[in-house]
């Protein structure tokens, strides 16, 4: 299944996101304007404000509303790739230096900080005080979410509810925001938006589970970075948990987390979860998260959108990159 598919009922629209993307590009300080352009031009794939499109379509579809949030949702997005690429010292995003890596690291956290506020400030065009109040929460628990993962850096003594919370944080609660604001600005009724606001949050934790299967198994032309960033910047993912749990003797990630040669360790974990059935057992949980977020939709409208939601959860399921 192709995205383009999926995002039939609102492509249209999509362009129209676009198009406000390239707007924010036009900044009155050309070095400021090439920074912009040279974040929100790396290829993505506009997941986040699809979602929020198609949240949207189910009762009253207002563009006026929907569009703003849209555009203000992938830049939230941005934002927190810019900082994350800083705060990790990461080379390379979706196949191309990272700005961090071209401008420095102080540029870029800045350049960041100034996407978050164009983000605010298309939230604010919604004229929606729910929707604005949502979004600032959401950027507060994404916040928590990577500086849970800071603090949680090359220690072992993590549980599977650890990583889930860190990882609702820092990127199922984006998913979340997107489908939940698309519900309130559409006048959902209370039910509808739990439905959607729940659908984002199993879709994102699916999301991030398959990053972090593709951290070990994926390769560096699919992942537009060097395969085992995780494991090198001392995160612990739930397939690096596996391993652990599956070895506890003589384990690679003990090792790496304790100190002890750390391309060789990586290069050990990679090929011993490659060697096991741990990227099954991982994708079974994607699965999980997925099915959860389709059976919710049962309680929508019967639709070409639904079906869509549907078609974007067997995506996630599956996806390679």
């Amino acid at each position: 299944m192709l995205l383009s598919k999926i995002y039939e009922p609102v492509q249209e629209d999509l362009v129209k996101v676009e198009d406000s993307l390239k707007s924010v590009r036009q900044v009155d300080f050309p070095w400021l304007s090439e920074m912009v352009d040279y974040s929100l031009s790396g290829g993505g794939k506009r997941i986040r404000p699809a979602l929020t499109l198609l949240a949207g379509k189910f009762y009253d579809y207002n563009l006026e509303s929907l569009l703003p949030m849209a555009v203000a949702v992938e830049l939230m997005h941005t934002a927190t790739l810019v900082h994350d690429d800083a705060i990790d010292n990461s080379l390379v995003r979706r196949g191309k230096p990272t700005v961090n890596s071209v401008c420095g690291d102080d540029k870029a956290v800045l350049l960041g900080d100034y996407l978050f506020a164009r983000a605010g400030e298309f939230a604010t065009d919604t004229k929606n005080l729910p929707v604005v109040k949502l979004f600032t929460q959401t950027l507060a628990t994404i916040s928590s979410g990577e500086l849970s993962q800071i603090l949680s850096a090359f220690k072992l003594g993590q549980s599977r509810q650890d990583y889930l919370r860190r990882i609702a944080g820092k990127t199922a609660s984006l998913f979340a925001l997107a489908t939940e604001s698309g519900a309130i600005l559409s006048h959902a009724p209370e039910k509808a938006i739990r439905v959607l606001r729940d659908y984002g949050y199993n879709l994102g934790i699916a999301f991030q589970i398959v990053d972090d299967i593709l951290d070990f198994a994926g390769t560096e032309a699919d992942l537009g970075k060097p395969v085992g960033s995780d494991l090198a910047q001392g995160t612990l993912t739930l397939p690096a948990m596996l391993l652990l749990e599956r070895y506890p003797h003589d384990n690679p990630v003990d090792k790496l987390f304790r100190g002890e040669e750390r391309e060789k360790n990586i290069a050990r974990a990679l090929a011993m979860v490659g060697n096991s059935t741990i990227v099954e057992e991982c994708s079974r949980i994607v699965s999980e998260y997925c099915t959860r977020a389709s059976q919710s939709l049962c309680d929508l409208p019967d639709n070409a959108t639904r079906q869509s939601l549907t078609q974007m959860a067997e995506y996630f399921a599956v996806r390679k990159k």
